[in-house]
């Protein structure tokens, strides 16, 4: 697998993350560091995407979860640089009650379509986006649309750990064995 961009979410993603063990097991993964995982802030974390696929040897695959998503979005608005796909994994609402207030210099979502192809996974039950904001979120990036059932935040809470299901997304988005 060539170039993949881990962006995780608000209070980015701890040891037992699905995230976290992919970086560990897979040498082309690297994880976007933010300057403050407790306080987002989009400006600042759009900057730090940027930077980090401007540093990519090639068109990365970005792998975001939560707050990820909302970064990844809103970057793809602002920049226009090269990325291979996105998996894009638990969207979080901005508009919820159940969003966290440190995160809100992401509201509003944008809604336009994105120019890579990419893929929404989301959950049923999850307490930071109902599944048909995802779908309309899906249907708005122009992002095919994974529904995993009642999976919560897809997060280690959730139970998710190695996460071999978004392994084998993950390599059929990017056209290559992982």
């Amino acid at each position: 697998m060539r170039s993949l961009l881990m962006v995780p979410g608000y209070t980015g993603s701890g040891p037992g993350h699905w995230q976290t063990l992919w970086e560990q097991k897979l040498s082309s993964a690297r994880r976007v560091e933010m300057p403050d995982w407790d306080h987002p802030d989009r400006d600042v974390w759009v900057e730090a995407l940027d930077r980090a696929v401007a540093g990519s040897a090639e068109p990365p695959v970005l792998i975001a979860h939560s707050c990820g998503v909302s970064t990844v979005v809103h970057w793809a608005a602002l920049r226009a640089r090269p990325v291979r796909a996105a998996l894009l994994v638990a969207p979080a609402d901005t508009g919820s009650p159940s969003y966290p207030s440190e995160a809100l210099t992401f509201h509003p979502l944008p809604e336009t379509r994105l120019p890579f192809p990419s893929i929404v996974v989301a959950s049923s039950n999850d307490p930071y986006c109902t599944l048909e904001r995802a779908e309309a979120l899906a249907r708005a990036w122009g992002s095919q649309l994974v529904d995993v059932g009642a999976s919560g935040h897809i997060n280690v809470d959730a139970g998710f750990g190695p996460w071999p299901e978004g392994e084998r997304l993950l390599a059929a988005l990017a056209g290559e064995p992982l």
